[in-house]
Order: C-alpha cells, then sequence, then structure tokens
C-alpha cells in the first residue's frame, strides 16, 4: 500500500488570481477544470506529478451538498466555514481498496473508494477514485485519498503534452513538503506512521518557526509536523485555528515565505 503525495488543496476565492499570484513568484500554473456536480472549479501548479490545487467555488450549494459525505474534503470546506487557505493533502495509491481495508482494520471510518471526474477546458475527461477516513473525535484531519485511473507515466506523458507540467520560470523547484501544527509531534507521528506505513524521516529544531520538527517520508513530498516551542507562526497557526494543514514548503530556490490568500508557501 506504498502511498506517495500527490497533490495539496488550498481553497481561494479566485483560482485565477491565485494562479497569476503564483505566475508572479516565477511558477507555472494553468487552467484546471470544473467539478460539474461539486460545485468546484480549479487551476493547478505541477512540480513533477506533485501539485497545488487552487480551488475555488461557483455552486455553494452543491459544495455543501457534497460536505455530507463524511471525511470528505468538502465536508473540510464546510467545518472550515469556506474560508480560504489549505484544507487537506491527498496522498496517492494504487489500490484505494486494499488502503480502505486497512484502515477499517486500524479502527477508521471510511467512506469509498469513490469515482469522480472532473472536465478539463478542451473538453475532455478526468478520471479518478477517492477513498475519505477518520475518527469523529479527531482533531487533525487525515489527508485523504487518491487513485487515478491512469498509470503514473501516462499521466506524465500527458500532463506534458498538454503544457501542464512544464519548466517553472524561477527553476528546477520540487515539493518538499507538506507542513501541519500539531500540538504532540511524537503523538501524531506514532498515529500516522502507523496508517499509513511510512518511514520517520529528519528530526530539528526550525529556528524561524520556533518549533521542533519531524518529517513522514514520502515520494514526492513529505509531511512535515511542526510542533511550537514557544512564540512564532506555528504557535499562532494552533491558536487561530487548532491543529491544521497550514504551509506547503520548496525546495530549488532562494528562501522566502509567501502567503496567498492565508496559505503559506515556503521556500526552503
Amino acid at each position: 500500500m506504498a502511498l506517495q503525495f500527490d497533490h495539496f488543496v488550498h481553497l481561494t476565492p479566485d483560482p485565477t488570481k491565485a494562479a497569476e499570484a503564483f505566475q508572479k513568484l516565477g511558477l507555472h500554473a494553468v487552467q484546471g477544470g470544473r467539478h460539474e456536480n461539486l460545485g468546484t472549479y480549479n487551476t493547478l501548479s505541477y512540480f513533477d506529478l506533485s501539485y497545488v490545487e487552487l480551488i475555488g467555488i461557483f455552486d455553494e450549494a452543491l459544495v455543501k451538498e457534497a460536505g455530507s459525505v463524511k471525511y470528505s474534503l468538502r465536508d473540510t470546506f464546510i467545518e472550515n466555514n469556506l474560508q480560504s487557505g489549505p484544507q487537506r493533502i491527498a496522498l496517492r495509491s494504487d489500490n484505494l481498496q486494499e488502503l480502505a481495508e486497512h484502515f477499517k482494520a486500524q479502527g477508521l471510518e471510511v467512506n469509498g473508494p469513490t469515482d469522480f471526474s472532473r472536465t478539463r477546458p478542451d473538453g475532455t475527461l478526468v478520471t479518478w477514485k477517492l477513498l475519505f477516513a477518520g475518527k469523529p473525535d479527531e482533531s487533525l484531519h487525515l489527508p485523504f485519498f487518491i487513485e487515478w485511473d491512469e498509470k503514473d507515466h501516462e499521466r506524465r506523458e500527458d500532463l506534458t503534452a498538454r503544457g501542464v507540467i512544464a519548466p517553472h520560470e524561477l527553476g528546477d523547484i520540487q515539493v518538499d513538503g507538506a507542513a501541519f501544527a500539531v500540538r504532540n509531534v511524537e503523538e501524531t507521528v506514532a498515529l500516522w506512521s502507523t496508517l499509513f506505513q511510512l518511514e520517520k524521516g529528519a528530526s530539528y529544531i526550525d529556528e524561524e518557526w520556533n518549533s521542533k520538527v519531524q518529517r513522514l517520508s514520502l515520494q514526492g513530498g513529505d509531511i512535515v509536523l511542526y510542533e511550537p516551542l514557544g512564540e512564532g507562526v506555528v504557535a499562532d497557526v494552533l491558536e487561530a485555528g487548532g491543529e491544521r494543514l497550514f504551509a506547503l514548503q520548496f525546495k530549488g530556490a532562494t528562501q522566502k515565505v509567501e502567503e496567498i490568500t492565508n496559505a503559506l508557501y515556503r521556500f526552503v
């Protein structure tokens, strides 16, 4: 059940303007498409097969209807009062049915796998399956899980041919990891490393964000867990909204942090 980083979901009032903000940073971004039955549309920025989904709402009623599926992405949108900012990450699997059985054995509630699709601007259809899992008392949302109907090499070839995957003006930029603010790194690592069968990566102190950090290793971008040591960015995130996803980190450019509609994009 090897998992890979797939994408970072950032809810924003205007995905086109958010894509323009990416382009000003020197990051390639393109129009995505519409999820006709789910009330959302998106723009995308790819770093090989790992990507940022800048997602917006065109029909709030459809979003709320889809949000009735427990632990789903749109359930998270509703729980967050449709506020802009990072929402969830998706991890990629080639066997969601096996993953669903694993999660049930671990005591999680599971929804899916379920088929989904969206229409590209050129009218072609993209299809995939999603799996959602969790527990009612969890303060930190789990990632959700995706299985594309094309193989990785097929998607890479197709997305490159379409110009969706393309060089970034800023350079050879890659996803370093998705940053989560947590109250206790050790507890979260113990749970998530077991649930997702992930190896621990580096452990260190991040002086800029005044936190201790533990990584969980994933191909395409790590899960990076931050526990505050005192005042600072991570402590502010926890105080404002509790344990949650709050940033995406890149490698391959000069160190800096940029904020786009309540999401932090950090170059490390």
